[in-house]
């Protein structure tokens, strides 16, 4: 059964059924706090600079997606809020801010003037005007979300910003009455323009409540049920290549609109009141992870949802708006296995999918990953041969722009408070500092210094003007954790919820965190498994060559870059020899970039041998082989942090040493 747009012209009520006595909208467990209130310190500020240096912090300059200029030689913005610059506007608000690159913020200020002063008299926001195209909602999401960031950074642009927003959402409450502005790819992503409009209902209503709450129910209603979506009975759990979706909704199985789509149930929740979205949205995510999970934290969807199997692929947009959807969804829903997936993502996925000068990237990665080719035979049904080449542009462009968002939001997102404001919280444990203002006017001032999640200890400083609770999360992996205050005996930690409270008085409170964590392996498809320690996954990094396939004529710097296998990959490996190797930096400072080869400071060592492992055409890794036989002398290889391999594998036939 496939449902057109018209079948969804169901009475509001057939979605939504407000608790009784429920108006308004629920509110949050945890609020974020304004952009440049987190900042990044150390490897993490050093890791950000790295990206801004590369292809993210450039590619205004030379890439026609995104370029300064067009064959006009003017602003190059026609059609940019389709995707191209809506994406690029939403990740490098947030870089440059807390990059204090002066370059970057001049110039998403410049995009931000542009857009605004080509809002036309309807409404319509952008320069997207006086054409014959359709008008789709969707496009201007991403763009809205960069433009709340700028205003909670520079407050004087909030009545500029928040009028422009009111002409649109008018605008586009008119279209969706009229069942304008909504095709596929809006159906599946409404929850982002729904969220935009809680911000202006929590901050800026101005008696226009009815509007905001109308205007959330008419996307809802025209959009994909998510909560249909996320059914046991619906969900998918082989890879979806030849499966019919059984509600019709073809591109609710797709990757990124999956990860999106993860926001929509507890979104929905704010104005339904509904305890029933929550659970669906737990639900969901759970299904996800069961039936598509990667052990480098994300799930797999080369085009759509892709299964298990260690050769199918991760697109980067996926990533990044998984880590933005789950600190939604913890903020919203309190639940830390949404922050403990986040941080997995973001310490291996995310960097593993560019190269460590982030020039280059790649649209797919691999968990077996045992070439960056043009691939022929594909393994990627719905995407290109040439996906996981790292480059400027493979198979799609958005990822190009779009992945710049996934280091500064999850930055942004390292801190929360409590609803009341009374307190604070740090859900991500890294190297980051702090600066806000808490309820009863009490000024906080937040240290953390870690070389995390290359170390288990954590020392913070916390300044306070008046005393209060202060929360860390303990990950669900810790093991033996202790916490030491003002430097006093260290004691077991005792997590509520996955957060430890420390009572913090007036003046300055210290405290260190030593979160060991034990070696771990996860069942993996034909008896593989994966080894973890704490939030990082191992792997083995396979030494390569590298060939540039294509360089930018206006920027070399931006390639193409083929990788090969320069020596054996095909190891089984016995887990019960597992040795973790921990050499910490001798000058506490770890390398730029860390997540490259050989430059971690933690590694483990196992026993291995060599196995008869066939490859799936020429360039990508068949399944394991379960139960292998050693077909030459057992060896120690050494297990690296998988963020830094751009080759590799990840999930181990295994055999027993002898």
């Amino acid at each position: 059964m496939v449902r057109t747009f018209a079948s969804l012209l169901l009475p509001i009520s057939a979605f939504l059924s407000a608790a009784v006595g429920q108006t308004g909208l629920a509110p949050k467990q945890y609020l974020s706090l304004p952009l440049g209130s987190i900042r990044p310190t150390g490897w993490l500020y050093d890791q950000l600079i790295v990206q801004t240096n590369g292809l993210a912090g450039h590619e205004h300059e030379f890439y026609d997606y995104v370029s300064e200029t067009d064959w006009m030689g003017g602003p190059s913005y026609y059609s940019s809020l389709e995707e191209a610059g809506s994406y690029w506007f939403n990740a490098m608000v947030p870089n440059g801010i807390l990059a204090n690159n002066s370059g970057i913020i001049q110039r998403t200020q410049e995009f931000l003037d542009y857009v605004l002063a080509h809002q036309d008299s309807t409404g319509w926001m952008g320069p997207e005007v006086n054409t014959t195209k359709p008008r789709y909602l969707w496009g201007r999401y991403p763009f809205m979300f960069g433009a709340i960031q700028m205003v909670e950074y520079n407050p004087d642009l909030t009545d500029q910003v928040v009028d422009a927003f009111y002409k649109f959402v008018t605008l586009a409450n008119q279209m969706l009455h009229n069942g304008e502005g909504v095709e596929a790819w809006t159906q599946t992503r409404w929850e982002d323009f729904v969220m935009t409009l809680q911000w202006l209902y929590d901050f800026h209503p101005n008696g226009n409540e009815a509007l905001l709450i109308d205007t959330m129910e008419q996307l809802k209603y025209t959009g994909v049920p998510w909560e249909e979506v996320f059914e046991a009975q619906y969900f998918p759990t082989t890879p979806t290549d030849d499966l019919p979706n059984p509600l019709g909704y073809v591109l609710s199985w797709h990757g990124v609109n999956m990860a999106e789509g993860l926001k929509a149930l507890p979104a929905t929740y704010r104005f339904t009141h509904n305890q029933s979205d929550l659970n669906r949205a737990s639900e969901g995510w759970d299904l996800l992870f069961q039936y598509h999970g990667r052990p480098s934290g994300i799930y797999a969807a080369d085009e759509y949802l892709a299964g298990l199997e260690a050769a199918r692929g991760t697109e980067l947009c996926l990533v990044v708006e998984t880590m933005f959807s789950g600190s939604y969804l913890y903020q919203v829903i309190g639940d830390p296995k949404y922050v403990d997936r986040v941080e997995r993502i973001a310490y291996n996925a995310l960097p593993a999918e560019l190269t460590g000068d982030f020039w280059s990237r790649q649209y797919l990665q691999q968990q077996n990953q045992i070439a960056a080719k043009n691939m022929t035979p594909n393994p990627f049904p719905n995407d290109g041969p040439y996906s996981n080449v790292f480059g400027l542009e493979p198979n799609y462009p958005c990822c190009t722009v779009n992945h710049p968002q996934g280091w500064p939001k999850f930055i942004t997102n390292a801190f929360v408070t409590t609803a009341d404001q009374s307190s604070l919280a740090q859900v991500y444990l890294g190297p980051f500092q702090t600066k806000t203002t808490l309820a009863a006017e009490n000024p906080v001032t937040v240290m953390v210094n870690t070389i995390y999640p290359f170390s288990d200890t954590l020392n913070t400083t916390i300044t306070a003007a008046k005393a209060f609770t202060y929360y860390v999360r303990i990950p669900s992996w810790v093991v033996n954790g202790t916490i030491s205050i003002n430097g006093g005996t260290p004691s077991p930690v005792s997590p509520t919820n996955g957060l430890q409270a420390v009572q913090v008085e007036a003046g300055t409170t210290t405290f260190m965190l030593d979160l060991p964590a034990e070696i771990t392996t996860e069942n993996r498809p034909h008896g593989s498994i994966a080894v973890h320690r704490g939030p990082l996954h191992y792997a083995f990094d396979i030494p390569r060559t590298s060939k540039i396939l294509m360089q930018n004529g206006e920027q070399p710097l931006a390639k193409d870059l083929e990788f090969d296998a320069s020596t054996a990959w095909e190891y089984a490996i016995d887990p019960s020899t597992l040795q973790f190797v921990n050499k910490p930096p001798a000058s506490g400072t770890l390398p730029s970039p860390v997540f490259d080869s050989g430059l971690p400071p933690l590694s483990m060592t196992v026993t291995a041998c060599p196995i008869d492992w066939p490859v799936a055409g020429s360039t990508f890794a068949a399944s394991p082989p379960t139960k292998p036989t050693c077909t030459g002398a057992q060896k120690t290889i050494t297990l690296t942090p998988y963020g830094a391999t751009k080759l590799r594998i990840g999930e181990f036939p295994v055999f027993t040493a002898k």
